[in-house]
């Protein structure tokens, strides 16, 4: 089988991506099937290229068992061509993504929250400039729509 490859993008890369790559690669680890997927993410700025997550992502996330170990990085051309699927966290982000692909891969960009069953949210908010509670929603939107997308593209 061929390894599915799934890149998820925000702003900086610090904290929403990281993120959500942290807990679909412990989705995948639970169901057994990490082998069949690599998972990554970018941001669609260099803000931040070469840092960790930013440490109160990695305390949150931490505390639900979660470990942020990706380092940021801006989204490369060669990006659009190697992953399957890439998974933007808000609008602003797939008009950055579009923008850098040159609307060549729509077929490969999606949305985080169109894979949300518990929520009724069109963004997942970026949490930087917020406080405890706007990362912990950050990730309890993440964990909903990491299980959709995952039951979506296990099919």
């Amino acid at each position: 089988m061929e390894k599915k490859k799934v890149l998820f993008v925000c702003l900086g890369n610090i904290c929403r991506s990281p993120s959500a790559e942290a807990i679909l690669k412990a989705i995948v680890a639970r169901e057994g099937v990490a082998s069949n997927f690599e998972i990554d993410s970018a941001g669609t700025s260099g803000y931040n290229e070469g840092l960790p997550a930013d440490s109160r992502s990695i305390k949150h996330a931490k505390k639900r068992g979660y470990d942020l170990t990706s380092i940021s990085r801006p989204i490369k051309e060669s990006d659009f061509e190697y992953f399957d699927y890439i998974v933007a966290m808000d609008d602003s982000n797939i008009s950055n993504l579009e923008q850098i692909s040159q609307g060549r891969y729509g077929d490969k960009i999606f949305k985080m929250t169109d894979y949300l069953s518990k929520y009724n949210e069109d963004t997942v908010p970026d949490p930087y400039y917020g406080v405890a509670k706007d990362f912990e929603y950050a990730l309890d939107l993440l964990e909903d729509a990491c299980e959709g997308f995952y039951k979506h593209i296990a099919k």
